[in-house]
């Protein structure tokens, strides 16, 4: 079993990966956690904090090797409306429920719950089952500055 030292993020540029991994939205969050890549390579990621993995970015093993890291595809709901400011009262919907959410230009994707496609549809929106990779907004105490330096990077 191999160990993460660090997570990179999304075209990180560090070669050619030895396995991959491919995991659902809930799934990319994590602390500590056996995982296993298509190829078999296991991979114990044991970081101090709680991260979220990126689609298309990697695990740094501890010799130096990538495994890469994709998002599954889920079964989800598309939520679309009549105009954009139909799509912003849904949205505002959504988040007052606290409903991880990844907003388009055209679209709204949620997890899939009957409470919430009720609702949606009961406000004019129209709720179609789409499967996909789900890429939800961070919370709003998502907060530390992605452009600093070595933000990938965790202490080894």
């Amino acid at each position: 079993m191999h160990r993460a030292v660090a997570h990179l993020p999304a075209n990180h540029g560090r070669g050619a990966p030895i396995d991959t991994i491919t995991l659902a939205h809930d799934e990319r969050r994590v602390r500590r956690k056996l995982l296993t890549g298509k190829n078999g390579t296991e991979v114990m990621v044991d970081f101090p904090n709680s991260v979220t993995l990126d689609h298309q970015g990697g695990l740094e093993l501890e010799d130096g090797r990538i495994i890469e890291v994709l998002a599954a595809k889920e079964i989800l709901y598309a939520v679309t409306a009549s105009d954009a400011a139909h799509l912003l009262r849904l949205a505002w919907h959504i988040g007052n429920r606290h409903t991880p959410a990844q907003l388009d230009a055209d679209r709204i994707l949620i997890k899939r719950d009957h409470v919430l496609k009720g609702m949606l549809e009961g406000l004019g929106a129209k709720v179609t089952d789409v499967t996909e990779p789900f890429f939800a907004e961070h919370g709003a105490y998502h907060s530390h500055n992605h452009a600093e330096p070595g933000h990938a990077l965790l202490a080894r």
